[in-house]
């Protein structure tokens, strides 16, 4: 290389390290290119109860990742898990619980080992205004009222009968709904008087009920792994899904939606 060649390179490097000190100098990490490879379609099937915090960090997710179109197929945690094992195309599962996350994995169908992102707590639904007065678990099991509960194979069902027992509550709901937000539909059309579902559900429909917490509750909580997939259409876009679940910004979703810290 010439003289010339060798003082136009160093040149080249000088502004790059100019460029990198007022990043630096000014507080910034330079960022990594947008999109970081991902693009194409992301599958990402979840439980219900996920539905709005998830819908905002699919957005979030997208504008991050230009390209990047994340469709989400929300229902019960076990109805998922049985479609992820008859073959439904995925990218990515997160469960309600470890249970039905279990299912997956013993089917051989998650690609490595499913992480806890959040947790999630029961409330007792009732409409705005409390206007039966519930203030206890032991209130549910009064004659007169009209309860509502999720199946026990759902993740909330579970946790339900969970609670139930170890109150030695025993109730008979007039109906057992096949995911959480069908069970908290019931208080919003007045079609029962309370229903057990998770504080998040609660929360996102502030407008409509109330949530009563209950001592027992702490003795249900329902950890939420997620996992990509075995047979992912769109294995890059399952990890950098998987990964911005742990950013700052879908954590801080997360949050606001009221599920708590793993």
């Amino acid at each position: 290389m010439g003289s010339r060649g060798i003082r136009t390179a160093l040149a080249g490097l000088a502004l790059a390290a100019a460029m990198a000190a007022t990043a630096c100098g000014s507080g910034q990490t330079p960022a990594p290119a947008a999109g970081g490879g991902v693009s194409g379609d992301v599958t990402v099937f979840a439980a219900a109860s996920l539905t709005e915090a998830f819908t905002k960090i699919g957005k979030d997710f997208e504008a991050a990742h230009p390209g990047t179109k994340v469709t989400f197929n929300f229902a019960g945690s076990s109805a998922l898990a049985t479609q992820i094992t008859q073959g439904a195309p995925a990218d990515v599962f997160a469960a309600a619980s470890p249970a039905t996350m279990k299912t997956v994995v013993d089917a051989g169908d998650a690609t490595g080992v499913p992480v806890v992102f959040v947790k999630n707590q029961l409330v007792i639904a009732v409409p705005k205004g409390n206007p039966k007065g519930i203030t206890t678990l032991e209130n549910l099991s009064k004659p007169d009222l009209k309860v509502a509960l999720c199946a026990e194979q759902v993740p909330c069902g579970a946790a339900a009968k969970k609670a139930l027992d170890s109150a030695g509550v025993k109730l008979t709901p007039v109906t057992f709904e096949q995911d959480v937000k069908a069970a908290l539909s019931k208080v919003k059309l007045g079609e029962v008087d309370a229903a057990l579902v998770y504080r998040t559900d609660a929360k996102a429909a502030a407008a409509d009920v109330d949530g009563v917490e209950f001592p027992e509750s702490a003795g249900a909580i329902n950890d939420y792994p997620v996992v990509a997939l075995k047979d992912a259409p769109n294995k890059t876009g399952a990890e950098a899904f998987l990964a911005y679940l742990q950013s700052a910004p879908a954590k801080a979703v997360l949050t606001a939606a009221g599920f708590q810290a793993p």
